[in-house]
């Protein structure tokens, strides 16, 4: 098969990540639920917060109601609050000039006003001229009538209780006939008003009218109600130059509530200020106090947005939660080299990078608009008070971004844990401080605003900063009905948006090229890339003395081998210079590494799909590749096939990792250990693969196992400290090597010297090569004695030693590997 395509590349990966994906289904699914109840708990909580704070309201004034939108207040006349309990002569208030309390039965009791001034008949004066005394009234003339009420007003005058509840509204006079009234037209309404007497009393001073309020207002006299004036005047030092007076008020509010209630003062002014004016100009002159209405209002509760206000701190936190997971996705696939085991089995840079930056990108934009959609269906301002398309903008830049920090990052962890909770502790990090310093900054007029762009240049602050903007406009929209953020408002210095998406677009393309310097340049898989160095030195120092290197092999000296880039020579693969044509050989080989680089969550039959189409199978042929691969190392039959990897025994990966470097017919195939793990049974049926696999590709395997060498390999090669001693088929070796026979004798230790004197009779020039215990290993050169020889001498010393085991042996390959490392050793001493 040829070179897979660009093409082809990039739908293997994306197959296999959405495969895996599709694995780990319930943590996808975990992702992208938690934002959307996250947005649920706190639209419930902010509902309950909304309804716990109505009822403490509504305890307190039972007249509350959130606001609704009110374009147009209504118009209602000035009332002056007139005592429920008025002030009649009592113990509390002992004052013969005080109104009997008889006229609480019959509810006639005046209004009292008392007065005082530094000057007493200017004070006379002004009292006498407050009330005027009218008989009739019409529309035009309500103005000129002083109403009052002993409904109190506590929130607003959007709903006055003395005009929608139908509670007694009086008009107040100098005197009155008893049962007389006055019907006060209103637009929609009549209402029928009492006459109620207001009554000025003189007192001498200020104090005396403070202690009279006081004490009549006091609730421990005996009668255990209060007896309240209507309100009360000073006029201090008033004269016709000067207009200078206090003014005490009435209210009903309770008082836990009274230093945050509306009160009726409006009129109570009016009054004082139309009698000053009629002592300077005559009766003719008067101001008219026509209405009083509160001012438009649009519909929103009295309450703080609880989502508005905590939007900033949870939405940083929910957003910034995809930057671990993605770290931990990539540390993954660097920690276990499944991104070197992708790349030896041909998978270009340029796919790998198209496909996962892309896919994560998606995945991360996926997210956010689950986030966005959700949000709206729950109605919060924070998403339908500003513009989508700036919302859009806002979050495709820094998802990107956020996706090329991650990859960045990934060059700086080698473990999934140390990277999960680097990531983790930055999401939490980035949120505090987001939230209890950097919006301290952008609250502060005084700071630099150059410093603020100097720490928005740290991803997540610019992040923050970007949300608290909306954050801000979706409140104040909900509250002053602007229509939140909009692109226009970009252009406002005081709006920080448009510099946050500059700073994070620059960053997203100088990110993105540093990670991919640094996976090109700096890293390969895993592995990173170390300067090239001489492959052997010429020399050496050992004990302070310089020593020459060793003279390698010719054998030896004609390989060239391994990953790294070579120091010099070069090697060809079916015709292809390594050093220029590596991506070509990637596409023609195949790699079973000492570790089975497997996902856990991936079948076998998914490895074998995956592989396949990087080696450029397709349709049929991979269908029937990816099967006759699973028969010829045992896991096609009961559902082992489509079993994950990670339910598999180290049996059966390392089977799977045998079929995954034999997919596709590569021309070269690099073997590590392939039988570790196995059972005989295996290990022989994993023999044949091998050997039926070898007949069309070259097969470069390494073992520790002589007996698999000798069984599979052709040629084998010996290592030693890193460096290959030597070369040859088996014969070869043997021959080279061996030309000895191997005799193990094992006897008491007391007759260990009678035994190696026998064998040094038998050949002069035998060799101990193990000793311990009685048990003694001889090499005996092949051309010094016959075999039979060596039986007659054995059976003679049986007549006179205790010989318990004995065996004579030609050389194997164990004995050649141990002589020519022991070789080796003392050479290198």
């Amino acid at each position: 098969m040829g070179k897979a395509s660009y093409w082809v590349q990039s739908n293997a990966l994306l197959r296999k990540n959405l495969t895996y994906q599709r694995r780990n289904k319930c943590q996808n699914c975990c992702l992208f639920v938690s934002p959307v109840v996250i947005l649920f708990l706190l639209t419930v909580v902010e509902f309950y917060v909304k309804q716990s704070q109505n009822q403490q309201s509504e305890q307190s004034n039972p007249d509350f109601k959130p606001l609704n939108p009110v374009p147009n207040p209504p118009e209602w006349p000035p009332l002056i609050q007139v005592p429920s309990f008025p002030a009649v002569r009592s113990k509390a208030l002992p004052f013969s000039d005080l109104p009997d309390a008889s006229c609480l039965k019959n509810k006639s009791c005046p209004a009292t006003f008392l007065i005082t001034a530094s000057n007493q008949s200017f004070g006379l004066g002004m009292a006498s001229d407050m009330f005027p005394t009218l008989t009739s009234v019409n529309s035009s003339d309500i103005a000129e009538l002083i109403l009052g009420t002993k409904a109190s007003l506590q929130d607003n005058y959007l709903s006055d209780p003395a005009f929608t509840e139908e509670i007694d509204l009086y008009y107040l006079q100098p005197k009155c006939k008893e049962g007389s009234f006055l019907s006060v037209p209103m637009k929609t309404k009549t209402f029928e008003s009492i006459c109620m007497q207001s009554l000025t009393l003189w007192r001498n001073s200020s104090s005396e009218v403070n202690d009279a309020i006081f004490e009549g207002n006091a609730r421990v006299n005996t009668e255990k109600k209060p007896f309240d004036f209507a309100g009360a005047y000073d006029f201090l030092n008033s004269n016709s130059n000067i207009f200078n007076v206090t003014v005490w008020y009435q209210t009903n509010a309770l008082p836990s509530t009274r230093g945050t209630s509306l009160t009726r003062v409006e009129q109570l002014v009016n009054l004082v200020s139309n009698a000053y004016l009629r002592f300077l100009n005559g009766a003719g002159t008067k101001i008219l106090l026509e209405f009083i209405k509160d001012m438009p209002t649009h519909g929103y509760m009295n309450q703080p947005n609880f989502v508005a206000m905590m939007s900033t701190l949870l939405f940083i936190w929910i957003v910034v939660w995809l930057f671990p997971v993605i770290l931990q996705a990539l540390v993954y696939e660097k920690q276990h080299k499944l991104r070197m085991m992708m790349k030896m089995h041909g998978l270009g840079d340029q796919a790998y990078w198209t496909i996962s930056y892309g896919y994560f990108a998606i995945v991360s934009a996926i997210y956010m608009l689950c986030f966005v959609a959700f949000g709206s269906i729950l109605r919060l301002a924070f998403y339908t008070m500003n513009a989508y398309s700036i919302q859009f903008v806002f979050y495709f830049v820094y998802v990107n971004l956020q996706v090329s920090m991650a990859f960045l990052a990934s060059t700086l962890f080698s473990n999934v844990k140390t990277a999960a909770v680097v990531g983790y502790l930055l999401v939490f990090v980035t949120g505090l401080l987001g939230n209890f310093l950097f919006v301290r900054v952008l609250q502060e007029p005084s700071f630099p605003r150059k410093w603020v762009i100097v720490l928005e240049l740290f991803p997540g602050f610019s992040l923050f900063r970007g949300l608290y903007e909306l954050q801000q406009y979706a409140f104040e929209g909900s509250v002053v009905g602007n229509g939140g953020m909009q692109w226009q408002d970009l252009n406002d210095p005081e709006n920080g948006m448009k510099e946050v998406i500059i700073i994070m677009f620059v960053e997203w393309l100088v990110t993105l090229f540093l990670a991919y310097y640094a996976d090109r340049a700096l890293f390969s898989g895993s592995c990173m890339r170390k300067p090239s160095t001489s492959a052997r030195k010429p020399s050496a120092q050992r004990n302070g003395t310089q020593v020459p290197s060793r003279r390698e092999n010719p054998d030896v000296a004609e390989e060239m081998i391994g990953l790294t880039q070579p120091t010099s020579g070069t090697v060809f693969v079916n015709g292809l210079d390594l050093r220029t044509s590596m991506d070509e050989i990637y596409s023609m080989m195949g790699v079973c590494p000492q570790y089975d680089l497997l996902w856990e969550t991936l079948t076998g039959r998914e490895h074998l799909l995956f592989y396949g189409r990087l080696k450029n199978l397709g349709g049929a042929a991979l269908k029937e590749a990816v099967e006759a691969s699973l028969k010829n190392v045992n896991l096609f039959h009961g559902g082992v096939a489509d079993k994950p990897a990670g339910k598999y025994s180290g049996g059966m990966k390392r089977r799977l990792s045998v079929a995954i470097s034999l997919i596709g017919d590569p021309k070269v195939v690099y073997m590590d250990e392939p039988s570790t793990g196995l059972d005989p049974a295996s290990r022989n049926n994993l023999w044949n693969v091998v050997r039926l696999a070898k007949r069309d590709r070259a097969i470069i395997l390494t073992t520790h196992s002589m007996e698999e060498a000798e069984a599979l390999c052709d040629r084998l090669g010996i290592f030693v400290d890193g460096s290959l001693q030597c070369i040859a088929d088996a014969r070869e070796l043997k021959a080279q090597y061996g030309g000895s026979l191997v005799l193990t004798i094992t006897t008491t230790p007391e007759h260990d010297a009678e035994v190696e004197d026998m064998v040094r009779y038998l050949s002069p020039t035998a060799h101990k090569t193990y000793h311990l215990a009685g048990t003694q290993k001889f090499e005996l050169p092949k051309h010094d004695l016959r075999i039979a020889d060596v039986f007659e001498a054995v059976e003679i010393a049986k007549t006179r030693l205790p010989i318990h085991a004995w065996g004579l042996a030609d050389t194997s390959l164990e004995d050649i590997f141990i002589k020519v490392a022991m070789a080796t050793a003392s050479s290198s001493v």
